[in-house]
């Protein structure tokens, strides 16, 4: 039986007398997608910012490959190879693809990278950054600057900085927003090969993409889990179709 990647246990966080965070519980287990959905305000924004470390928790406890992680902090938790992908903040827009996933490699590798003509033909810099380019379906669009990329393309890219940092695992915060058809299918299919590169925390309110991808689904209502199984269980679960899916049980 295989260990919890991520294992947290009876979070709770309170901002005076509202509980956003209610003894929630969950584990991601390797080569698995695990999706988060609720309904807007159910706390799932409080709850990824208390897993990577940008808030901390009133209670509870949270393991990353069997070590706790509590008391680090986001930059700590990163660097242990939990990545948090899809943050607009991440690209630099003036940037080529190239340079974004440059940095990306030098600041996963803990070095200091300025951008001038010996970092630019850097091998160990270059290297991997365009395998990772590559990887995230991007190869003919190395040289094009981050501002100059479609929305799918951005998102591609944000695949490929997360990549880079050799991450054991992902959370993909919602990152089928503002897709098309055709790109949130591309998309798809690229998630689903990335969790045998390691598994993934998903919150998404595209349920066709998360009905598609995830192999385990965990419903956050008023910050607490209602439910948590496989797809065909949260979809035949009559007080999920109630407060999530607007369906009557």
């Amino acid at each position: 039986m295989h260990e919890p990647i991520l294992e947290i246990t009876g979070l709770r966080k309170a901002y005076g007398a509202l509980t956003v965070t209610d003894d929630v519980s969950l584990t991601l287990m390797p080569g698995e997608i695990h999706a988060l959905i609720g309904p807007n305000g159910a706390g799932k924004s409080t709850l990824i910012k208390q897993i990577v470390g940008e808030v901390r928790p009133d209670h509870g406890t949270m393991r990353f490959e069997g070590q706790m992680i509590d008391d680090l902090d986001a930059a700590a938790r990163a660097r242990l190879g939990l990545a948090r992908s899809f943050q607009v903040s991440s690209v630099i827009a003036d940037f080529t693809v190239l340079q974004n996933v440059m940095l990306a490699v030098a600041g996963a590798s803990g070095r200091v990278f300025r951008f001038h003509i010996p970092a630019l033909s850097d091998r160990k810099l270059t290297e991997p950054a365009l395998f990772h380019i590559a990887e995230a379906g991007l190869k003919d669009r190395a040289n094009v600057t981050a501002s100059a990329l479609s929305h799918g393309e951005r998102r591609k890219l944000e695949i490929a900085m997360a990549l880079s940092m050799r991450p054991r695992a992902f959370l993909l915060d919602e990152p089928m927003a503002g897709m098309g058809l055709e790109g949130g299918q591309q998309l798809t299919g690229m998630l689903a090969e990335l969790k045998h590169e390691a598994p993934i925390l998903l919150v998404e309110h595209d349920m066709d993409a998360v009905f598609a991808l995830a192999d385990r689904i965990s419903v956050l209502v008023y910050g607490k889990i209602i439910a948590s199984g496989s797809v065909a269980e949260i979809r035949a679960n009559p007080d999920v179709r109630r407060s999530y899916l607007g369906e009557e049980a």
